[in-house]
C-alpha cells in the first residue's frame, strides 16, 4: 500500500434516489437478470446497490414470436416483447425470493394503457419493493400504437397518473427514440419523478441475405450492447443538462471504466445489461472496477465523481 492509498480510511460507494439509499451505484438493467433467480449462483445479490427486475405486467404476457433475438457487431438485438407472468407470479414467486438477500429492489413496471401502469404500480406500493421504474416505452395502444415515452406530454401525463397510485418512488424509463432527450427529461420531471433512467435500447434491425427475410419474426428489434454505449453517454449527459433529478445510467456497460464514463457525464447509479449475457459476474466485476478506481486515484467517496466533467 502506498501513501496515496494510505490517506483513504474507507471507500464510500453509497448514494441516495429518491430518498432511498443504495450501499454502491451498481443494479441491472430490466430484461437483462429477470428477478435474480438466474444469476444468483453466479453473483451475490446483496453485493448489488440494487436488483432492478424485469417488467412486471397487470397479467401474464406471452410476449413476440421467435425468432427474436440477434447477435450484432458490438451488441445484440431482441424483440422480446415484455414477456412476463404477470404481478401475481411476482408477489408469490420473485418478491420473497429478492427479500432474502440484502440489496433494494427495483420492479419494472410495463402496460399497454395508463390504467394499466397504475394497477400494477398500485398494487405493488403495498409490497414490500423499493422502488418503481416505470416503462415508458411500451406502445399505447389507445394512442394508435406510439410509445408513451416519446412525445413529452405523453410522458409528463403518464408520469402524474403513476404518481397519484405510487406510495414508492418512481423512476421514469426514457426512450432514446426521441428527437430531444433533455426534453423528454424534463417532462417527467415535470410530472413528479423522483428519478429517471436512461437509455433504453435504440430500434434495429437484420436481415438474414440467405434467406432474404428479416432474421427477427417482429421485424424490428431493440438495439443495446457496447455499440450504443457512445450515444447513452451523450444522452445521460444532455439529461443531467436539463433536469436536478437522479438519473441511472445505463447503455453498453461491460466494466468499471464504461460505468464511470455514465457516472461522470451525471449519473448517480448505473445498471448493467446484455453484459450479464455473456459474462454472468459482470455487475459484481462493474462494482469492483468503480472501486479500484477509486483506491488508485485517491477519491473517498463516490460524490466526488458524479457530473465531474461539468455542464
Amino acid at each position: 500500500m502506498n501513501n496515496k492509498d494510505k490517506n483513504i480510511k474507507k471507500i464510500n460507494m453509497e448514494v441516495d434516489i429518491g430518498g432511498i439509499r443504495f450501499k454502491n451505484p451498481v443494479t441491472t438493467a430490466s430484461g437483462t437478470f429477470g428477478s435474480g433467480m438466474e444469476y444468483s449462483d453466479y453473483v451475490d445479490l446483496s453485493s448489488l446497490g440494487a436488483v432492478t427486475t424485469k417488467g412486471v405486467s397487470t397479467n401474464p404476457w406471452p410476449g413476440n414470436p421467435t425468432p427474436r433475438v440477434a447477435e450484432t457487431y458490438g451488441g445484440m438485438l431482441n424483440a422480446i416483447g415484455l414477456q412476463n407472468p404477470g404481478i401475481d407470479v411476482f408477489l408469490q414467486r420473485d418478491l420473497p425470493f429478492l427479500k432474502s438477500y440484502d440489496t433494494k429492489i427495483i420492479v419494472n413496471v410495463v402496460g399497454k394503457t395508463a390504467e394499466e401502469y397504475c394497477e400494477v404500480v398500485e398494487r405493488l406500493s403495498e409490497s414490500e419493493v423499493d422502488m418503481l421504474e416505470i416503462n415508458i416505452s411500451c406502445p399505447n395502444v389507445k394512442e394508435g400504437g406510439i410509445a408513451f415515452g416519446q412525445d413529452p406530454i405523453r410522458v409528463e401525463a403518464i408520469t402524474s397518473q403513476v404518481r397519484k397510485y405510487s406510495k414508492k418512488p418512481i423512476i421514469i424509463k426514457l426512450s432514446p427514440n426521441v428527437t430531444d432527450i433533455g426534453e423528454i427529461a424534463r417532462a417527467a420531471e415535470a410530472g413528479g419523478a423522483d428519478a429517471i433512467s436512461l437509455i433504453n435500447t435504440l430500434t434495429g434491425m437484420k436481415i438474414d441475405i440467405e434467406r432474404r427475410d428479416f432474421l427477427l419474426a417482429n421485424k424490428i428489434g431493440g438495439l443495446s450492447g457496447p455499440a450504443i454505449k457512445p450515444i447513452a453517454v451523450r444522452m445521460v449527459y444532455q439529461a443531467a443538462c436539463a433536469v436536478k433529478i437522479p438519473i441511472i445510467g445505463m447503455g453498453g456497460i461491460m466494466n468499471g471504466e464504461d460505468a464511470l464514463e455514465f457516472i461522470m457525464a451525471g449519473a448517480t447509479m448505473v445498471a448493467v445489461g446484455t453484459a450479464n449475457f455473456i459474462n454472468p459476474r459482470a455487475t459484481k466485476e462493474v462494482m469492483d472496477g468503480i472501486e479500484a478506481y477509486m483506491v488508485r486515484n485517491n477519491i473517498g467517496d463516490i460524490k466526488e465523481l458524479i457530473g465531474c466533467v461539468g455542464k
